[in-house]
């Protein structure tokens, strides 16, 4: 995990700008989250589950990420769904993801 988004999703889960798990489900479905991470060794069961729901309400999502690297970003154990409710934070995440990829 890049350290600027593992950073930034610290800074985000100290100002309690996300949301996990069933709570995370819920602010997708209500429009309350810009951006969601979905881990990458969550079950397919749970991929799919995630994914569609962001789909359906047009939510965008990142599966680039695994368990243990989410996780640690927040300092919480086991984490495989982390929503992002600011839409600053979410920018400025999404903007790093973008510039990781373009850079390689």
């Amino acid at each position: 995990m890049d350290i600027k988004v593992k950073n930034l999703l610290g800074l985000a889960f100290v100002a309690k700008k996300i949301v996990l798990s069933d709570t995370a489900l819920n602010a997708i479905c209500d429009n309350k989250c810009s951006f969601v991470f979905i881990a990458n060794d969550a079950s397919e069961k749970s991929i799919k589950k995630y994914t569609d729901k962001c789909k359906y309400y047009k939510v965008a999502y990142s599966l680039e990420f695994n368990t243990e690297e989410l996780s640690d970003a927040i300092g919480k154990y086991n984490r495989k769904l982390v929503a992002l409710t600011d839409r600053g934070f979410s920018k400025k995440i999404r903007n790093e993801l973008e510039r990781r990829s373009i850079d390689g």
